[in-house]
């Protein structure tokens, strides 16, 4: 698991989690409704789905608005940038409430496809 290395300055983390990662497949975690989950809550440039949520800030553009570091760290546990956040931590396993046993200790997501959104989201400009 990696050690949470957060920039104080700029709400980063800098250091990729894992090998660079592949936009394609991180749109398919983003889209996908059983994996990412992100579309439950965000929405964004995906033309072939008909529902997306409306209680986060759209994707559309974030790429432009976050660097990679900051968009590392909101997917790894966006609590860090916000307290009250109701966005889940998709890489950090220690202090977190209600989990299921089967998923206790196991990352949402781990350290490839977290690069791979991340590479995916860094295109949204």
């Amino acid at each position: 698991m990696y050690a949470l290395t957060v920039s104080a300055a700029d709400d980063t983390i800098d250091k990729p989690l894992a090998p660079k990662g592949d936009a394609a497949r991180g749109r398919a975690i983003v889209a996908n409704r059983q994996v990412g989950l992100c579309l439950l809550c965000h929405s964004g440039p995906f033309p072939e789905e008909a529902l997306m949520g409306n209680v986060a800030p759209s994707l559309q553009g974030v790429g432009a608005r976050l660097s990679e570091g900051q968009l590392r760290l909101r997917i790894v546990d966006s609590s860090r940038v916000n307290p009250q956040t109701i966005m889940p931590p998709y890489y950090r396993t220690s202090g977190l409430a209600h989990v299921a046993p089967a998923f206790q200790g196991k990352p949402i997501l781990d350290a490839q496809q977290i690069e791979d959104v991340v590479a995916f989201l860094a295109t949204l400009r």
